[in-house]
């Protein structure tokens, strides 16, 4: 474990939809969740560590002044690098979070949990049925070198680091009734010795136990497959559908599933727990190429209150001025989490915390400013906004 960052804010509540960009928690009894898809992934292994030891990456410091105006007290940083030969989050911490940049006062988080993830990692197998092996496409999850997209998970609260368990290598095939890709339809796209060794998770699947007082949230994070970049075996799309649908298992003790996690040990999460799920799902509830009903295994979840739907002005503008795709959607524009080729895909709402029925929900948003707003030259960062909720603790 080691100390790292955070992220989180923007625009509008549970009921409204008024500007209230730049709203910070209150710390007498709010506990604030966020998840940011920062595109740090590299090129280059190595790259990110060099950027974070330099403290001197412009983009690192646009994530540096969201973070510290958003100041969430649990975030997940989806796509960031791997890398266990440096100390991440210490170098993101002293040089970047501890530094106040565009005027916004230092943050720093004393704890924090990274781990390997399936990205990059060769499977010497043709996953990908190109006839080559050895390419991004014939990892365990799609990458250019093991650790690429990976994830780090940043808290201002102790870490349970002897409870954490991790999915990374649970296989796809143990999932019940997975959605085996197929092409031509009736015919399995991978042989029988393929699928057997295939991993569910793209990256991984984490159950964090953050302890905060007395009591511990279990902090889900996982970053699914994109349903894309694939064939008419929609390989991605199926994956993707499964990946989330691992926490919809997870959830239900009555259904019997089990899964063994990366120390051996088996057990889904107790009936009592409190939790959250985080991460980019790459999953929109109407819009995009997700499988139908993809974000729905979660968001209509029996566990799950999802009455707190994110939302920011700025993605109001956005899909206003960019036009394009975004005017054929059915999906709530102010809902929207990404910003995405206008004339292919459109901005879509992938990124979602999601908390347990049960949960006191105080508010939630989209750190999406508008044009001219505080804040609005930091969100090219990425493509992806933070997303934010506050729950009463």
């Amino acid at each position: 474990m080691v100390p790292i960052l955070v992220l989180a804010l923007t625009l509008t509540g549970c009921a409204s939809t008024a500007n209230r960009n730049h709203t910070q928690p209150d710390p007498r009894d709010t506990l604030r969740i966020a998840t940011f898809n920062i595109a740090m992934g590299r090129e280059a292994a190595g790259a990110l560590s060099r950027a974070l030891a330099s403290g001197d990456d412009p983009r690192l410091r646009q994530l540096a002044s969201i973070v510290q105006t958003v100041r969430p007290d649990i975030l997940l940083l989806n796509e960031f690098d791997y890398d266990p030969g440096i100390d991440a989050p210490a170098l993101l911490n002293d040089r970047y979070l501890a530094i106040a940049a565009a005027g916004q006062t230092p943050i720093r988080y004393p704890y924090a949990f990274r781990a390997a993830v399936n990205t990059g990692i060769d499977s010497g197998r043709d996953l990908d049925r190109d006839g080559r092996t050895g390419d991004p496409g014939d990892a365990w999850g799609f990458g250019h070198f093991p650790g690429q997209y990976g994830m780090l998970l940043l808290s201002r609260h102790p870490i349970d680091e002897a409870s954490v368990r991790t999915f990374q290598r649970f296989p796809w095939h143990h999932l019940p009734d997975a959605h085996r890709p197929q092409h031509p339809p009736g015919t399995n796209f991978h042989t029988d010795a393929v699928w057997r060794t295939l991993r569910l998770s793209s990256k991984s699947h984490w159950d964090v136990p953050v302890m905060i007082g007395e009591r511990t949230l279990h902090v889900l994070a996982f970053h699914p497959t994109p349903p894309v970049f694939d064939g008419p075996e929609d390989r991605n799309g199926r994956r993707n559908y499964d990946e989330i649908r691992f926490w919809a298992e997870y959830l239900d003790s009555s259904n019997g599933f089990s899964p063994i996690d990366d120390a051996g040990i088996s057990g889904g999460l107790a009936a009592t727990a409190d939790f959250v799920i985080l991460g980019d799902f790459n999953a929109d509830p109407n819009d995009g190429d997700s499988l139908p009903g993809a974000i729905g295994q979660l968001i209509d979840h029996p566990r799950i209150d999802a009455s707190c739907v994110p939302r920011s002005t700025g993605a109001v503008i956005a899909a206003r001025s960019q036009g394009g795709v975004n005017h054929r959607q059915t999906g709530e524009a102010a809902a929207d989490t990404a910003d995405f080729n206008d004339q292919r895909t459109g901005n879509l709402r992938l990124d979602h915390v999601l908390p347990a029925r049960g949960l006191n929900v105080k508010d939630c948003g989209v750190f999406w400013p508008a044009p001219g707003e505080p804040g609005d030259e930091a969100i090219t960062v990425s493509d992806h906004r933070l997303v934010w909720l506050d729950i009463f603790w």
